[in-house]
C-alpha cells in the first residue's frame, strides 16, 4: 500500500506555516521583480492552472505568466505585491510589475497537495515541484522550471 500524499493547507492567516516550515529541505528565496500581465473578473469563475482549477471572486486579478499560464489573485493579495507598470491604473488590465517578496520554499520528492484558503480550491504537484508558502496565509505550487526563473534563494 502507497503511502498518502501529504496535503498543505493555505491557513489565510498571516505569517508562514508551521506544516511548511517542517517539510526537510524548506529554505527561504525570493520572488524576483518581473512584470506580467493581469486582468480583472467581473464575475466568480474558475481559472484552470496547470496545477489545478482555482476559484476567483469578482474583482480578483487573473495573471498570466510568461509560459502563458494564468492564475488568480484575490484582489488585496494583488494590490500589496504588484504594481502597475507603464501608465496602467491600478484595477485595470494591462501590465504590472511584481514586487521582490521573500518566501519560504521547498523542493518536493514525491507528490504532493495544496488545498487553498477558500477551502476549495486543490492544488497538485509532483516529484520536482517547489511548494511555496508566501507568509500571508497562501500557499502554492510552482513547476520546478518557473521556480528556477523567478526565484532565488537565500542564504
Amino acid at each position: 500500500m502507497r503511502p498518502a500524499e501529504p496535503v498543505f493547507h493555505s491557513s489565510g492567516v498571516q505569517g508562514y506555516s508551521p506544516e511548511v516550515r517542517a517539510v526537510t529541505g524548506v529554505i527561504p528565496a525570493r520572488k524576483l521583480e518581473r512584470t506580467v500581465r493581469a486582468r480583472f473578473v467581473d464575475a466568480d469563475c474558475l481559472v484552470h492552472t496547470p496545477e489545478g482549477a482555482v476559484r476567483a471572486r469578482a474583482g480578483d486579478a487573473i495573471i498570466t505568466g510568461y509560459a502563458g499560464e494564468e492564475w488568480p489573485v484575490p484582489r488585496r493579495s494583488f494590490e500589496a505585491s504588484y504594481e502597475p507598470h507603464g501608465g496602467v491604473q491600478m484595477g485595470v488590465a494591462g501590465v504590472y510589475r511584481r514586487l521582490p517578496r521573500e518566501v519560504l520554499a521547498a523542493r518536493m520528492q514525491s507528490t504532493f497537495a495544496v488545498v487553498l484558503a477558500d477551502g476549495h480550491s486543490r492544488l497538485s504537484g509532483g516529484a520536482g515541484d517547489w511548494l511555496v508558502d508566501y507568509g500571508d496565509g497562501t500557499l502554492g505550487v510552482i513547476a520546478d522550471a518557473i521556480f528556477l526563473t523567478t526565484y532565488e534563494t537565500l542564504p
